[in-house]
């Protein structure tokens, strides 16, 4: 009998990856590929779609040239927001737009400053960012309107690498319904929340919504050609990365509190409700429909790091980690505000260092920025905690994971123990675990998670750091506050 697989694939805003996964959830191979970003204009992030989906292609046909059994479903996911749009003939009419895209940052401002996003909250139960769908649209409808007129077709990053694979096109509960576009009461499109952003002229080019567990297509003959796929080989809906990230560490039930430190700062937990209440950023149906994702996130994480590295020309965390350990916590005085690529604070807010002098060095510089993106990640939390009670233990994945010493300021600085579970591509692993629930492999998400999630560690805080950690956030919050009214001049 051939061994057999599930392949899970995903797409974040620079690097595309593909992973196998034996039936038990062990990662027997993986590939990866970064595509180039198109920045063309301060603050645009954009990436050429027909590069995209050959990156995609050559990665599976990388994977099936190694495997030795049978991959019997595949699965995808892929980052949040952004936009991703076809023509009438289903071509390329627009690069798609990643995550991190400021272009349209001004309808954030305007629409919180004019009342639109309190209008729309009752429907979404979401904050409006300048990154989502609906922004990127209005954008796209007032400043390159020819463009704007040939859409007939919006999809997540995801989906459109659905497309590629099976030529169909769907939207996915998880992925939608954290955009704007989608009745949170209803659980579908709402021409009225459209008109609420001006774009209701793309109503029509919203595709069908599926469930993350169903198929939503089969490989198509020119991706099995060019692949070595089998034709026909189910592709589930797949999930947003926070979800997928979610149920492959394991967080399905209501309570599950986990933080991806990645490219993005993501700190969710599941609900059996959504929480209405405005204290956190966003709503949106989880995987298992029958519940809710909570979620606190911003674009203030490990990317900060690994700008660090960059300058510092240094490959991996051996020689931060040892800069960081030589110095504690009351040492340093020295604030990093990890706001590189976008703010959790201000719109308009940019990265900084706060106290530096001619005495401090690499390891003040290194220990600032890996306490300000743990300090952003706790800001996030402590919206978080606004709407339910303190875990008992949070689940830590992403870049982080990397330096034993970030994750244990990690649990310092929440004082919360950590769970470290098993894999380092969580996000293909999630998207594997929803393409064998399609195939039938596991009859749900509860019955995935017993058989392919392992805890690997825990790291518990220490009460003596965590009290210096706490005096220093506080620090961090005050320099926030002061610095709140500065942003807004600076791009005058």
């Amino acid at each position: 009998m051939s061994k057999k697989y599930l392949l899970g694939i995903d797409n974040g805003g620079t690097v595309s990856k593909a992973a196998l996964f034996d039936l038990c959830g062990n990662q027997v191979m993986k590939k990866s590929v970064q595509i180039p970003i198109i920045s063309h204009q301060d603050g645009f992030t954009e990436r050429n779609l027909s590069q995209v989906k050959k990156a995609n292609f050559d990665l599976i046909r990388d994977i099936c040239e190694e495997c030795d059994g049978e991959i019997v479903s595949v699965g995808l996911t892929g980052h949040g927001k952004g936009l991703y749009v076809l023509g009438d003939g289903g071509e390329f009419i627009y690069n798609g737009i990643g995550s991190t895209d400021r272009r349209a940052i001004e309808y954030e401002v305007r629409w919180n400053s004019d009342d639109t996003a309190r209008r729309i909250y009752g429907k979404t139960a979401q904050k409006v960012v300048g990154c989502q769908p609906v922004a990127l649209l209005r954008w796209l409808k007032d400043n390159e309107r020819d463009t704007y007129d040939k859409i007939r077709c919006v999809l997540s990053c995801k989906d459109m690498i659905r497309y590629f694979l099976t030529g169909e096109t769907f939207a996915e509960y998880t992925d939608v319904s954290g955009t704007n576009l989608l009745n949170l009461n209803t659980r579908e499109y709402d021409m009225d929340l459209l008109r609420e952003f001006g774009i209701e002229e793309i109503y029509d080019c919203l595709p069908p919504v599926k469930s993350s567990g169903d198929i939503c297509g089969y490989i198509s003959e020119e991706c099995a050609e060019y692949t070595g796929l089998k034709k026909g080989t189910p592709v589930s809906g797949g999930m947003f990365d926070i979800d997928a990230c979610a149920v492959a560490m394991g967080n399905i039930l209501p309570g599950d509190l986990c933080m991806i430190a990645g490219t993005w700062s993501i700190n969710e937990y599941v609900s059996e409700k959504p929480v209405c209440d405005r204290t956190v950023s966003m709503n949106s149906v989880f995987c298992d429909p029958s519940y809710y994702l909570c979620e606190e996130s911003s674009a203030c994480s490990c990317g900060n790091l690994e700008w660090l590295r960059s300058l510092i020309k240094e490959d991996g965390y051996r020689e931060l980690d040892e800069a960081v350990t030589g110095l504690s916590p009351a040492a340093c005085s020295v604030y990093y505000l990890p706001f590189l690529y976008a703010s959790n604070e201000n719109p308009y807010a940019k990265a900084s260092f706060i106290g530096l002098d001619g005495s401090h060095g690499t390891a003040h510089v290194a220990r600032a920025v890996y306490e300000g993106v743990a300090f952003s990640h706790k800001t996030h939390l402590n919206a978080l905690l606004k709407s339910r009670g303190v875990p008992e233990k949070i689940r830590l994945a992403g870049g982080v994971v990397n330096s034993a010493v970030w994750t244990q300021m990690f649990a310092d600085v929440m004082g919360i123990p950590m769970e470290i579970v098993k894999d380092a591509e969580l996000g293909c692993k999630g998207a594997a675990m929803s393409a064998g629930i399609a195939a039938g492999v596991y009859s749900d998400y509860k019955d995935a998670v017993s058989k392919c999630v392992t805890v690997t560690g825990k790291i518990l805080p220490d009460a003596e750091s965590t009290e210096i950690y706490e005096r220093k956030y506080n620090t961090y919050r005050k320099i926030i506050t002061a610095l709140d009214g500065v942003w807004e001049e600076l791009r005058k």
